[in-house]
């Protein structure tokens, strides 16, 4: 079965004008039960996650300021969300959706979360819209619970996973990969295992091509126990902060060969969506929605 984790709280309200597209995860998961994908079965919520899980990856002072809401101005511009305590439970039960999506996936191949991807969020700083991140902490949880060994996470946003990077820089057990738009956000990139930097306008025929060229050996060198694949759909020619070329139909293929290759090695894969700024939100929605397709249709 297709488990996909969602909570009201995931719509998390914002000042008016804001630029963060929140009515996204609403509809991505309204879309599926439209189509009759998946019904309300499918579909789970998690409680906030433990803050002893959580420092299993965030530093305690870094972790003890956002529970408090003690951040400084500065640190609260960073994240770009006004900071408050229903947007710190959102971003805990993000992480145990991402960790209990783990746990589906161990039994059923692959499943979600409507959210999570929140990458930019490092051991001691959010940053870029993320507070926890959300996939390394699910990735420490099963490294200390001897769930897994060996973790590849991929990370197909179009902006490069810096925290993500930064959380794994010395963690053997982990293998971080980043495939992003090299001149673009986030301005100073950390180091991850492979960064593969692209450049602005790159469509879906180059896209694709060191896509597979990448994955293909990583999987057979590697052969991880378990795969973080963060889907961000901001790769779109249509979205307004990636500056890549990717069509909806290219994206789609993406997502597929990345699945495909999952399936080939039987390693459990568990996907967080990340970004997607689009100005219609119906590109957002659909590319967001077409994961879910599939994976669907791969596995179910």
């Amino acid at each position: 079965m297709l488990k996909i984790a969602f909570d009201p709280l995931y719509t998390h309200p914002l000042p008016e004008g804001h630029r963060f597209p929140m009515l996204k995860y609403e509809l991505i998961p309204g879309q599926l039960l439209y189509e009759g994908l998946i019904t309300e079965e499918n579909i789970f919520s998690s409680p906030a996650v433990a803050e002893d899980i959580i420092l299993l990856t965030h530093q305690k002072e870094y972790w003890e300021d956002l529970r408090d809401l003690t951040l400084g101005p500065r640190e609260v511009r960073r994240i770009g969300f006004p900071l408050t305590a229903q947007l710190v439970e959102r971003e805990r039960r993000i992480a145990q959706g991402t960790i209990d999506g783990c746990m589906y996936a161990r039994e059923y191949g692959v499943a979600f979360n409507v959210a999570g991807g929140t990458h930019h969020a490092g051991s001691n700083w959010g940053e870029g819209f993320c507070l926890l991140n959300d996939q390394a902490v699910a990735a420490n949880y099963l490294l200390s619970n001897r769930l897994a060994s060996s973790v590849l996470i991929i990370d197909l946003d179009v902006h490069q996973g810096n925290g993500t990077a930064q959380i794994f820089e010395n963690v053997p057990e982990v293998f971080t990969l980043s495939i992003h738009a090299e001149k673009n956000f986030p301005f100073r990139k950390e180091r991850s295992d492979l960064d593969i930097g692209l450049d602005l306008g790159t469509g879906d025929e180059a896209y694709l091509q060191i896509l597979t060229s990448t994955l293909e050996p990583l999987f057979s060198r590697l052969k991880p126990d378990f795969v973080f694949y963060l889907s961000g759909v901001d790769v779109l020619a249509t979205d307004k902060l990636g500056h890549l070329a990717l069509s909806r139909e290219g994206c789609r293929e993406r997502d597929r060969r990345v699945f495909e290759l999952c399936k080939k090695y039987e390693i459990p894969v568990q996907v967080s969506m990340g970004g997607g700024y689009s100005k219609r939100i119906t590109d957002i929605v659909e590319a967001h929605c077409n994961t879910f397709r599939v994976a669907h249709s791969l596995y179910f």
